[in-house]
């Protein structure tokens, strides 16, 4: 999936295209995403392709989204090295979008904290 730069900023709230083409982070606890608890799904805020399950979400404490594990085929990683450190950056496996960075700090079963900005998040609750 590919869009002009123009097309983008069209679609895209101008947080969510900071974050989602440019790799920004939104400000920490800003997010009504982070409060979220109902069952549900959060899907990428650019091509609306599912990435988390609400089964796997948990409060990290840090003030964004957090889960333990994406669903299958939903994001792709690549290494970080910006801001002078090493990370690994979580983006969508279809738009590319950039939806965060994933850490080893996380629980079980996984270990990982999949620390996401929630701009870059849609969220269908489910019955």
């Amino acid at each position: 999936m590919s869009h002009t730069d123009a097309e983008w900023r069209a679609m895209l709230s101008p947080a969510a295209y900071t974050v989602l083409r440019q790799q920004g982070t939104e400000v920490p606890f800003s997010s009504k995403l982070d409060y979220e608890t109902r069952k549900g799904i959060y899907a990428c805020a650019g091509c609306a392709l599912p990435v988390y399950a609400s089964a796997t979400k948990y409060d990290s404490h840090t003030g964004w989204p957090s889960f333990w594990q994406p669903l299958p085929k939903g994001i792709a990683e690549t290494v970080d090295n910006s801001f002078g450190m090493q990370r690994t950056e979580v983006h969508c496996s279809r738009c590319g979008g950039h939806l965060g960075h994933v850490f080893p700090d996380g629980p079980q079963p996984t270990g990982l904290r999949y620390c996401m900005n929630g701009v870059a998040l849609t969220f269908t609750a489910s019955a």
